[in-house]
């Protein structure tokens, strides 16, 4: 097989490069482990920032996005047993949109497959050969069980921190930073409406809550938990009576319904760098992890994208390198910022198992500076919504 572009990985930042760079002209073979159904329905974030919903309607991905998508101009921060809203647009100019991440891969799965382009799911066994090289390969067991080789101009690696892509990086070519949180995320997918028209971060003594939604009849919520927590540790009613607790405000009526899923989430901040070697590109989470207190993840990665099929286009029409070498150094700078980002709505937000009083009231004291100050509630605001893509 030949293409221009092998990119190794079907979330969103393989499908999004591939969505862009078919759009421009550009061949791409898309190599996904898993199949179709379970790439289509695996639930995860639901949160777009403005650039993020600006540029899926650019690309022609706007359709269902602006029928069933839910725009929110501010968000509640909860803690003292009050809500202190965050007015997102009147601050910034800007909104978010709660669109599930599984939504938008359903659209550019359909987007794909409507223009014949190809998808191979199910495959196995796939592993990058010669990235430094002029013609890097990638080599798989398609989903008959057949050997093939993939021969390439340039391959991506959207294939997530397990994949394959960033072991092909030689020993020493590469540098992770990593934190791991003390407590993981149990959340929730429940039929019923929410609670609130807004998304609710919630501070308490008893641990972190969010109440989130993915449409007007579901609604997403979570529960910080021990990290070494077990599911089977949590029924139903265990869950609904802690989230009772922890977003409890007088006036407030938490709805509570069947639930549909529930599953335990690690927290963990990652960075590798660089995130290129030769023609071996990373986007997406095979270069970075952020926790999701700062509803960042899914953002970056189609703004990886983006800017990888920006690089990529000069690079394959004339050989022209600039865009494709600054790729890394660009992407790593905004990648930083979203992780400070994300690491302080955590540390604001969550209490740690060691129960230092004292930081009990930094949290407090930080927490009533960000809802009293118009200048601290606009940097939150404007970090949250999303900076500008041409913004450094």
């Amino acid at each position: 097989m030949r293409t221009q572009v092998g990119i190794i990985g079907a979330g969103p930042a393989g499908l999004m490069l591939a969505h862009l760079l078919h759009r421009a002209g550009v061949d791409t073979v898309v190599l996904e482990r898993r199949g179709r159904e379970h790439v289509r329905r695996r639930v995860r974030a639901g949160v777009l920032e403005h650039s993020t919903v600006e540029l899926l309607r650019a690309a022609g991905l706007g359709g269902r996005l602006d029928r069933e998508g839910m725009p929110h101009h501010g968000l509640s921060l909860r803690f003292d047993r009050a809500d202190h809203r965050i007015p997102l647009t009147d601050l910034t100019g800007r909104s978010i949109t709660v669109y599930g991440q599984q939504e938008v891969v359903k659209d550019l799965i359909d987007a794909r497959e409507a223009a014949g382009a190809s998808i191979l799911f199910d495959v196995d066994e796939v592993s990058v050969h010669d990235p430094a090289g002029d013609r890097p390969r990638v080599t798989f067991t398609d989903a008959g069980g057949t050997a093939r080789t993939l021969a390439c101009d340039v391959v991506a690696g959207c294939d997530g921190f397990h994949g394959v892509s960033r072991t092909a990086f030689p020993p020493g070519a590469l540098r992770t930073y990593r934190r791991e949180y003390p407590f993981a995320w149990l959340g929730i997918l429940a039929r019923t409406p929410p609670s609130h028209h807004e998304l609710i971060y919630a501070y308490s003594d008893r641990g972190f809550a969010l109440h989130s939604m993915r449409s007007p009849e579901i609604t997403r919520l979570y529960l910080q938990v021990p990290a070494d927590e077990r599911i089977e540790d949590w029924p139903d009613d265990r869950i609904w009576d802690e989230l009772a607790v922890r977003l409890a405000v007088d006036g407030f009526d938490l709805r509570s319904g069947p639930v549909l899923e529930k599953g335990l989430t690690s927290v963990r901040s990652v960075v590798t760098e660089p995130m290129r070697y030769g023609r071996l590109l990373l986007a997406g989470d095979a270069a970075h992890i952020v926790p999701p207190t700062g509803a960042k993840g899914m953002n970056l990665a189609v703004a990886d994208a983006l800017d990888l099929s920006r690089a990529l286009v000069p690079f394959l029409s004339r050989r022209s390198t600039e865009l494709l070498d600054g790729y890394s150094e660009r992407r790593l700078h905004r990648v930083w910022r979203a992780e400070h980002f994300s690491w302080w709505m955590t540390s604001m937000l969550h209490r740690f198992p060691d129960g230092d009083p004292f930081e009990h009231r930094l949290q407090l004291a930080q927490l009533r500076y960000t809802v009293s100050s118009v200048a601290a509630a606009t940097s939150l605001a404007e970090n949250y919504v999303g900076l500008p893509y041409d913004h450094s």
